[in-house]
């Protein structure tokens, strides 16, 4: 009997075992804990202690999403296992960016001491975006950048202490390097050399969730990278070998074909299938578009600055759920939420991908599907971070790459209501300074709802001006005509006639022209 009663205690102790290695439980596992009292509490933890007791939450899909981005990741490396991009013995475009340690590197050509510095801090939240830690940042006054090297062969030499004394492995430069400028840099300072178009690739690769997004990425990744296919070392040809001043040797004498060229080939290859596979899921995304248009209700697109807070603004007008991350380009793939206004009026916001200073052409030529939904809504809320020093300048970033959309696609520019974000942490006098510079301006605070109400009347007010402000007698017997009025336009007043119902409505301008038999006679109301 006690044979037997130990038999059951083994099992139940092994069960709890087998238990504590689940793959969803990696912190209890005994190799995550490095000394007894050393206790690693992860996000969003429904078994944590402090959430004892508390009412149970279901996690919005952003919840979801940011938990899954920020959780805990460990890399156990042996003492023997380090290697360094030197010792890799990989051609430079077929690895991994890999941002440790990291130095950045700017050229003030204009602006103010505050404009660049505002610029540096830019590019440091993109490295740190990309999974980096900065070290150190520098920049220096040209005229132009330096043809050979982007600064010049002397602060290259300055640079080249820098990165040895802070042990850096990678240099990001605040700007878009030639192959031969990356080639020479990389050469002089013997760490991998970045510019900020591949930082910001890197990002999107990061970030990309949705299959469209993570084709969209690729592809623009493809086309910056085809124009700077370089070998390393002896790899530039596979036309070696022989006798000197041969062509190969025996066997591959001959025209042959260079590893660059084979290279080149299978991009262009490559690009062409994903340009393939993008046209079809435009199509896709063009009829959802349609059917959208065709229901008649408002679209309205939330555009702006990267880490503007337009993912925090849409989630305060509508409550959607999407997810939010004080982090840059941390929304890739749009996002489409139904939502009605205080009139009770439906409307459709799009959340889109945002926008940034000197925006790779690579990008805005992948993600045009995307953008697309911008320049085809109804209005665009243009959502400005109030709390950067020079608000103006994102603006001015942001309309330059709509403009540029508009003329290629040959539409017409949509309606825009500037709507400044973030007015809890901004600075009075850049507020100050926006009022005086625009006229057509909403200020607000998605964290705190402060002026909210505010916006949502604006928006509800340039609807209005796009409706057709009719008076409809409709007879008792097509109540369902009624029932659609409520749905699709805003009812100001409903009585009952000697016929039929008299409905004061507001009507898009499509609906009011099919009901057109049902209008008062002597009505102008919507002329």
């Amino acid at each position: 009997m006690t044979q037997r009663n130990n038999d059951d205690l083994l099992a139940a102790a092994f069960e709890d075992h087998v238990a504590g290695y689940a793959p969803g439980n990696p912190v209890d596992h005994p190799r995550n804990q490095s000394a007894p009292d050393a206790q690693l509490e992860t996000v969003g933890d429904a078994t944590s202690s402090k959430d004892v007791g508390a009412p149970k939450h279901d996690p919005t899909t952003g919840e979801l999403d940011l938990e899954a981005r920020t959780s805990l990741r460990r890399l156990t490396r042996g003492a023997n296992t380090h290697t360094t991009e030197q010792s890799d013995g990989y051609d430079v475009e077929y690895r991994k960016l890999r941002l440790e340690r990291v130095v950045l590197v700017g050229v003030w050509m204009e602006g103010t001491t505050a404009e660049i510095e505002a610029t540096m801090a830019e590019l440091k939240a993109l490295a740190e975006t990309a999974g980096s830690e900065v070290v150190e940042m520098i920049y220096q006054k040209r005229d132009r950048p330096d043809a050979g090297t982007y600064i010049g062969s002397g602060k290259v030499r300055e640079l080249k202490e820098i990165v040895t004394a802070t042990g850096a492995d990678t240099v990001v430069c605040d700007g878009e390097l030639s192959s031969g400028q990356l080639i020479a840099l990389e050469k002089a300072l013997d760490v991998k050399v970045i510019d900020r178009t591949m930082l910001i690739l890197d990002i999107f690769a990061q970030h990309a969730k949705s299959k469209e997004g993570k084709a969209q990425v690729s592809l623009a990744q493809m086309e910056y990278l085809i124009t700077r296919v370089r070998g390393w070392g002896s790899a530039l040809s596979r036309q070696a070998g022989g006798r000197a001043g041969s062509n190969g040797g025996v066997g591959l004498r001959g025209p042959g074909e260079t590893k660059i060229e084979a290279d080149r080939r299978r991009l262009r290859q490559d690009m062409a299938k994903l340009r393939r596979e993008l046209s079809g899921m435009k199509t896709s995304r063009d009829i959802k578009r349609s059917k959208r248009r065709s229901s008649t209700i408002p679209q309205i697109a939330i555009a702006g600055y990267t880490n503007a807070g337009k993912s925090s603004l849409i989630n305060a007008m509508t409550g959607a759920g999407v997810l939010v991350e004080d982090a840059l380009f941390a929304t890739l793939d749009p996002t489409t939420r139904r939502a009605e206004l205080a009139d009770g009026r439906a409307v459709v916001f799009t959340d889109t991908v945002g926008f940034v200073r000197h925006l790779p052409t690579q990008l805005v030529e992948a993600f045009r599907s995307t953008l697309e939904e911008v320049v085809e809504a109804d209005l665009v809320l243009h959502v400005v971070d109030g709390s950067d020093p020079f608000p103006l300048k994102q603006i001015e970033a942001v309309n330059g790459v709509i403009t540029d959309i508009v003329r290629e696609l040959d539409v017409s520019a949509p309606p825009e209501l500037i709507v400044v974000n973030k007015i809890d942490a901004a600075d009075p006098l850049v507020l100050a300074e926006l009022r005086h510079a625009i006229d057509d301006i909403v200020f607000v605070s998605a964290l705190t709802g402060e002026g909210i109400p505010e916006l949502e009347q604006r928006v509800e007010a340039f609807l209005n001006s796009l409706d057709a402000h009719v008076h409809l007698d409709v007879p008792f017997s097509r109540g369902d005509i009624v029932a659609r009025l409520h749905e699709q336009g805003t009812v100001l007043s409903e009585t009952y006639g000697e016929t039929g119902t008299i409905v004061d409505v507001r009507l898009p301008q499509s609906v009011a022209a099919e009901l057109a038999e049902f209008t008062v006679p002597g009505d102008t109301t919507g002329h």
